[in-house]
C-alpha cells in the first residue's frame, strides 16, 4: 500500500498502457497524481473451477472386494444358518444426533442384517 506524496491519500491501482505493454499505474483519487508501479506484464487472474466426477466420490464394493476379510468380527447368531460369527461395520443412516446403525454379515452364508442401537 502506497500513499500520495502530495496529499497523503492512498494510491489506487489502475491498468495502464505504456509502450505496448500492460502495466499497473498507482493513481491518487483526490489530486490525480500518477505513479508507474512496474514494467512487469500484468497477467489476468483466472479463477480455477474444479469439477469432480461423481464416480470419484462414490465407493463401490464389488464381488471381489466383498471376499476380502478385513472387517472386524463379532460373535452373534445368524438367523439363516445358525453360524455364530459375523463381520460388523457401522453407518450413520439417520440424523447426526441419533445413534448409528450396525450392519452384520454372516461369515458362512453371507446374509447381511442390521442391528439398531
Amino acid at each position: 500500500m502506497q500513499f500520495c506524496p502530495k496529499c497523503g491519500s492512498r494510491l489506487a491501482p489502475k491498468k495502464g498502457k505504456a509502450a505496448k505493454e500492460d502495466s499497473i499505474m498507482l493513481v491518487c483519487p483526490k489530486c490525480g497524481y500518477k505513479k508507474r508501479e512496474s514494467s512487469k506484464k500484468v497477467e489476468p487472474k483466472v479463477a480455477k473451477v474444479i469439477q469432480h466426477n461423481p464416480q470419484q466420490l462414490v465407493a463401490v464394493i464389488g464381488r471381489e472386494e466383498q471376499k476380502l476379510r478385513t472387517l472386524p468380527t463379532v460373535r452373534i447368531e445368524c438367523s439363516r444358518c445358525g453360524n455364530n460369527l459375523a463381520y460388523v461395520w457401522q453407518v450413520q443412516t439417520r440424523g447426526a444426533d441419533e445413534s448409528s446403525t450396525q450392519f452384520l454379515r454372516c461369515t458362512k452364508c453371507g446374509y447381511t442384517f442390521r442391528e439398531y442401537s
